[in-house]
């Protein structure tokens, strides 16, 4: 396999690490206004459209809005660190980066697997009592989602300006 030059390692480091800030801004807003206006209690409230089942992509779901974006997270991050190993004064904010982006896709991923067909897209909306300790649950998760990704959000962030400081010569230390 061919050894790809130094140069051309940091422009595309530069392009995940643009692609990661992008992705992780999209997930910690859209995940802030999923939590501040409760749209879980809403969509795990309504009916489904009739002659339809309730499905993730269906009226109030925010999996429309987040589909397109939210899976690249994750690897845009650990492709980062990947790619931007060999700057060592920003290597410590992209393994930040990426360990966090991973804790939050975790995160979701269990509440894609166990909560959310139960809360959202069982056939008829659960009755209050079955409804409240899942949707306590998924606030709880999703608490976490919050903070992972705030945290990877900061690291990118971080990450892209020490790397923009040294490329225009500016020493940040």
């Amino acid at each position: 396999m061919a050894q790809i030059s130094s140069d051309r390692r940091d422009v595309i480091a530069d392009r995940l690490l643009d692609i990661a800030e992008f992705s992780h801004a999209h997930w910690f807003f859209g995940n802030l206004y999923e939590a501040l206006v409760k749209i879980p209690d809403r969509v795990a409230a309504s009916e489904a459209t009739p002659g339809l089942p309730r499905s993730p992509f269906g009226a109030g779901s925010p999996g429309r809005y987040y589909a397109p974006v939210a899976p690249i997270s994750a690897p845009a991050a650990i492709a980062a660190l990947a790619t931007g190993w060999n700057h060592a004064r920003s290597r410590r904010w992209l393994m930040v980066a990426a360990a966090s982006s991973t804790t939050g896709a975790a995160a979701t991923a269990y509440l894609l697997r166990s909560i959310n067909p139960k809360l959202f897209f069982s056939r008829y909306p659960l009755d209050e009592t079955h409804r409240k300790p899942l949707l306590k649950k998924w606030y709880r998760i999703h608490a976490l989602r919050l903070t992972a990704s705030a945290v990877a959000l900061a690291a990118v962030h971080q990450a892209r300006t020490i790397r923009l400081r040294s490329q225009v010569g500016i020493d940040g230390s």
